[in-house]
């Protein structure tokens, strides 16, 4: 079944949603957008597309039966309510609200229509990810139980509207979002506890570099941090479990797992053993005997599969990958975790 698309807001990711479907999403067109800056109409009009003079105008055209929304997030609500009630399936940009209360109005109206929504959560399909989740899954290195995720660059201030409040902007909002929901995506339990450092280095209005400690039922804790302004790089992921080691060091996937070799327990010597830090016996090293490096599993992932999910569900009642549910878990870490900078403590929670 050929399915007519629509993106509102025309801007970067509006044009990689444009670019993307129409590369790889056989079974969807991209007609038009809309969009209130002339310059983002011309650009569309430019590639061929229909420049819908308003979104009333937009919602009119029968054609059009999926619509993704990519504006700023403070006008993320009334449009996806907009396009749910005028009958057509939605794509929300992330976040898709500013908060849990919006999302659960939007839940309510997408029930109440019956048409699909969903939210572009598309860092579910980066291979740095698929790699950690699959190997968490395998059990090859035991029990996970202290995560670290991390997003660090030091390009210091932030771009266009991310950096004013009334749009929503800030880290957490706009990479803090992306970690929340790998993580919450990977570990199976629910949320038990939020700790949030949050910081404005370069913005008077909004966070721009962000700390966030999640505690979760099952034992497992969680670090997750994105950085504008850090100029020597962590490893991308790094994760201990009971019996081993993974570590991811970048965007390339360069990294290596390091799995415990051996069920016998370490016998402690009398003689204390002399490091470079002096003498020691807990952090002695480990004989070489008893681990073993391997690689990371090969992955193959891609964004597009977002868009085909989305096809299926429409053409077929496939089940959603990202659920408006899964959002809404989010929405309320991301509620503590400005109520948590607010006042400068952990929440306690049950998410």
């Amino acid at each position: 079944m050929r399915h007519y698309s629509a993106i509102i807001g025309f801007g970067g990711m509006g044009n990689w949603h444009y670019e993307s479907i129409t590369q790889k999403i056989d079974s969807i067109t991209v007609k038009g957008i809309f969009d209130i800056r002339e310059e983002a109409c011309e650009k569309a009009a430019k590639a061929g597309l229909k420049v819908y003079g308003s979104v009333e105008e937009l919602l009119s055209d029968s054609e059009i039966d999926i619509v993704t929304i990519a504006t700023p997030n403070n006008f993320h609500k009334e449009l996806c309510i907009k396009c749910l009630e005028a009958g057509k399936n939605v794509v929300c940009e992330k976040p898709v609200t500013l908060n849990s209360q919006e999302l659960e109005e939007i839940i309510f109206h997408a029930k109440k229509t019956g048409k699909v929504f969903s939210i572009h959560q598309n860092r579910r399909w980066d291979r740095d990810y698929r790699i950690i989740k699959e190997t968490l899954e395998s059990g090859i290195i035991g029990t996970p139980y202290f995560i670290e995720s991390k997003v660090q660059g030091s390009r210091g201030s932030l771009h266009g509207w991310r950096g004013y409040k009334i749009n929503g902007g800030g880290m957490v909002l706009d990479w803090g979002v992306h970690l929340i929901d790998q993580i919450m995506d990977m570990i199976k339990s629910p949320v038990a506890s939020v700790t949030a450092h949050l910081f404005s280095i370069f913005s008077n209005e909004v966070d721009d570099n962000i700390k966030i400690l999640l505690r979760f039922e099952n034992g497992v804790s969680a670090l997750l941090e994105m950085s504008t302004n850090c100029f020597i790089n962590n490893p991308r992921w790094h994760v201990t479990c009971t019996d081993g080691t993974i570590q991811i060091d970048d965007w390339s996937c360069k990294g290596k797992i390091v799995q415990l070799n051996t069920d016998q327990k370490m016998e402690w010597a009398d003689d204390i053993v002399y490091t470079e830090a002096g003498p020691t016996r807990t952090m002695a090293p480990r004989p070489a005997h008893t681990t073993k490096e391997l690689p990371l599993p090969e992955v193959c992932t891609d964004w597009s599969d977002y868009y085909n999910n989305i096809v299926d569900v429409i053409d077929n009642g496939a089940e959603l990958i990202v659920k408006p549910e899964q959002a809404l878990r989010v929405m309320k870490v991301i509620d503590l975790i400005f109520k948590s900078q607010e006042l400068g403590e952990g929440k306690k929670c049950s998410i």
